[in-house]
């Protein structure tokens, strides 16, 4: 089980929230949150309510000032990530809807248009773990948590104008 602590001010000032398990909404708890520290798991923090907006993937560790990482705002909501140990398998696909070229990974790829010759993806089903996908190659930019489930269009779930480059495996290191 996991632990993250929400403090309102940078440096771990201030009110404080603490979760040990998924907050759709912060704010009736804080009013905002600059800083947080991860006992620990690992979370995906959101800069929005409903798990909605930019994400960034937190470890254990203290992170002293949310502009560190590139958040600009508060914290918002966070989800905790599930230890998994078993397999790791997604299968990406070219358009929305499962549509056009598709293929199955099992290992992490850091630059999905060159490696696969894809111009796009799209949808993607993750079939056995939890997975980062990346908004540029070599897994950098902004990144979308993906658990196992179907994911018919990505511009629907917030990343429309945007391609992902790269996915990234969450090992068991939470």
């Amino acid at each position: 089980m996991g632990k993250i602590t929400f403090y309102e001010e940078r440096n771990f000032q201030g009110r404080s929230y603490e979760c040990q398990s998924d907050c759709s909404d912060m704010t009736p708890n804080l009013n905002r949150s600059q800083s947080c520290r991860v006992e620990s798991g690992c979370f995906m923090v959101y800069d929005r309510p409903n798990y909605m907006g930019n994400q960034f993937f937190l470890r254990r560790g203290e992170y002293s000032d949310n502009m560190s990482f590139g958040m600009s705002d508060s914290f918002r909501s966070c989800r905790q990530i599930p230890q998994h140990r078993g397999s790791f398998r997604i299968k990406i696909y070219e358009n929305e809807n499962f549509g056009g070229q598709s293929h199955e990974l099992m290992e992490d790829s850091d630059n999905i248009m060159e490696h696969y010759r894809m111009s796009d993806c799209q949808s993607c089903n993750v079939m056995e773990g939890h997975w980062l996908m990346y908004e540029q190659p070599q897994f950098r930019g902004r990144m979308m948590y993906l658990r196992p489930g179907e994911y018919r269009s990505m511009r629907e779930m917030g990343f429309s104008g945007m391609k992902l480059n790269s996915v990234k495996r969450i090992m068991d290191s939470c």
